[in-house]
């Protein structure tokens, strides 16, 4: 810790932060603030929500008993402040760097992250396993969740709820609604929360604190008392949640500890055998002006400047991968208007703001909810459409069973704008791209390309929109693109037709992806120690270009297959084609370079990729290495 603060220089656990006392609270959460926009200036970060749960993280930590008391913080885009509270204020400055502490809660990395995040909308379900444990195991430790209005809204949270208030088991679920996710929330759900609060009794804080602790010591009695009923009157918005079987209170101002403590204490030391809501209002980007000033309120910021709020910008000028996407589709739907575009609640992420400014009728955001987002656009797909979802490859996994059943096997031409393919750097292997290309290249009825650059890209959109009797899917990675010419959009490709870069003998490199580039600086160094491979930009991982591999097959020694993804890809496909055509033996070597069998923790993308063998320098190593042992053999024979 750079900075000399009053309160926070003291606090290593929430053991140290229960020695303050509670007038003193207020303090401490100023501090916490302003000690984590100092951090964030420094690592980037998700800024935003982490400013927006301090009160509720000092008032957490304060009253429960942690890490006893068990606390999931939903995806984790705002556990910075809990980090600092519990252990790792030292290490607070390594945020979501190499060797360093993750960007969301892990449970290797401490014992106060109860369960590991990225992904949104897990916490209830997670919660309610955990309570259900504690009841078995006769434990009466509390269980805590705690979830923002946009997570809130998706179908797993719904499916928790459902269950929890079946099952009269105890736990804390705290609603944190700010009126703003990553995008701002979309659906009747984000209706309904804004009706809870402007339709809301407005009491003072002496009373409001009187009635809740009224309501409390008479409604986890046998029968409620009138206290109850004037306080439910009061939050006239709690019927939702009542009827799934929780006791709804709110909503309060998440950001006052005066109401937050007696509130959370009540939760703590009740007997009520059911699940409780708490619904608290904060803002995101809380006290910090320019994030809460911002669009996005700072969710997730590059280095800045403190005092302007001003961010470090990239001094590359190429265009964004994601950029090129949204480009390219416009002006394709300018000419056809059929071609519509969805997303998760991620418009500004996929690059579909650009394309809802132009064609907001036919763009649909809805909602953390990526299994729906697939089915609609299969329902699209049936009536002619032609629909684009646009879903990081990461998120797409959560929605794999209507990829195979509502599209694969009914053939419907859905088409899959895969972003953030490969490793991401400082967001670690929650939010890699590490297994579209298996998942979906295993599925009969599908077209699965990649692009090596961005003009392949857009070649590969040109090609999708006409792809109308099957899905099709093409991924690209994070990033900014290599500075290819950028094609028109009529130029497409042959379905299933690979490209010769650079033509070679004795081997070959088939490449899948965006590893292009780091395989041709591998070449040029081969080439000075006098080995002339042949490389090809593959393309389509399915179908393959059948034809060519066989002519390389039976024309080179030996195959190296390199993909940014796992086994299972690109390289399983071309070893079992090899495999059933009889052409993988003493003659013909094959090596495939995939990721590494294990999660990459954070770090930037280029020691991502040295630490999984995929650089310049472990393809040159390989190839090398693939030479030398066919020598040794022809020698040994």
């Amino acid at each position: 810790m750079k900075k000399e603060y009053e309160f926070l220089n003291q606090i290593n656990f929430p053991s140290d932060l229960k020695k303050i006392s509670e007038s003193k609270l207020q303090k401490v959460a100023d501090e916490l603030r302003e000690e984590m926009i100092d951090v964030v200036s420094v690592t980037g970060g998700h800024l935003g929500a982490s400013l927006g749960v301090v009160e509720l993280s000092v008032a957490i930590h304060y009253i429960f008993n942690t890490p006893n008391d068990k606390l999931i913080w939903d995806v984790g885009h705002q556990c910075y402040p809990h980090k600092i509270l519990t252990g790792r204020k030292d290490k607070i400055r390594t945020l979501r760097q190499g060797g360093g502490l993750s960007g969301f809660t892990k449970r290797v990395e401490s014992e106060y992250d109860t369960f590991g995040a990225a992904h949104s909308s897990t916490s209830i379900s997670s919660a309610l396993g955990i309570a259900e444990a504690n009841k078995l195991s006769n434990k009466s430790d509390n269980v805590i969740a705690v979830i923002g209005d946009g997570a809130i809204s998706a179908g797993m949270a719904y499916e928790a709820m459902n269950n929890a208030g079946a099952s009269k088991t105890k736990m804390i679920v705290i609603l944190n609604d700010n009126d703003m996710s990553i995008a701002r929330p979309v659906g009747a759900m984000g209706t309904y929360l804004a009706k809870i609060f402007s339709g809301k009794i407005y009491f003072s804080l002496r009373e409001t604190i009187k009635l809740i602790t009224s309501a409390f010591s008479k409604r986890f009695s046998v029968k409620a008392g009138k206290a109850e009923d004037l306080l439910r009157s009061a939050v006239t918005g709690g019927t939702l949640f009542s009827s799934l079987g929780f006791y709804y209170i709110g909503p309060i101002d998440g950001h006052d500890l005066n109401s937050l403590i007696p509130i959370l204490k009540n939760a703590r030391d009740s007997k009520y055998a059911g699940p409780i809501l708490i619904h608290i209002k904060t803002k995101k980007g809380k006290g910090y002006s320019f994030a809460e000033k911002a669009k996005d309120n700072y969710h997730g910021v590059s280095k800045f400047n403190v005092k302007t709020g001003e961010q470090s910008k990239s001094s590359n000028k190429l265009p964004s991968y994601t950029k090129v996407f949204a480009n390219t589709l416009v002006h394709h739907a300018k000419k056809d208007s059929k071609i519509v575009a969805i997303t998760a609640a991620m418009p500004d992420g996929t690059g579909l703001d650009i394309f809802r400014k132009e064609f907001p009728e036919r763009t649909f955001d809805v909602g953390i909810a990526e299994q729906h987002a697939v089915t609609f656009a299969a329902g699209l797909a049936t009536e002619n459409f032609k629909p684009y979802a646009a879903i990081y490859s990461t998120f797409l996994q959560r929605a794999y069973d209507q990829v195979v059943h509502d599209v694969a096997i009914q053939s419907l031409p859905v088409r899959f704008a895969i972003d953030r393919a490969g490793l991401v750097g400082a967001d670690g292997p929650t939010h890699a791209g590490s297994f579209d290309t298996t998942y979906l290249s295993t599925l009969p009825n599908f077209v699965v390309m990649a692009a090596s650059d961005e003009a392949e890209l857009v070649r590969m959109i040109n090609t999708s929109t006409e792809i109308n009797d099957k899905p099709c899917a093409f991924r690209y990675p994070r990033g900014t693109g290599t500075g290819s010419l950028l094609p028109s959009i009529n130029e497409k490709l042959e379905i299933g037709k690979s490209k010769i870069i650079k033509e070679g003998n004795k081997l070959v490199i088939l490449n899948f992806g965006a590893r292009l580039n780091e395989t041709l600086k591998a070449a040029e160094n081969l080439k000075k120690k006098g080995v002339n491979i042949t490389i090809v930009d593959a393309r389509f991982a399915k179908p393959l270009d059948e034809n060519l591999i066989w002519q390389l097959a039976t024309t080179h020694e030996a195959i190296i297959t390199i993909e940014e993804g796992s086994i299972g890809g690109f390289g399983s496909h071309v070893v079992d084609f090899l495999s059933k055509k009889g052409l993988i033996d003493s003659k013909l070597k094959f090596r495939s370079m995939t990721l590494p069998d294990t999660f990459i923790d954070q770090d930037t993308p280029e020691n991502m990729y040295k630490k999984a063998n995929l650089d310049s320098s472990s393809i040159e190593e390989k190839v090398l290495d693939v030479l030398n042992s066919n020598i040794i053999l022809q020698k040994q024979k």
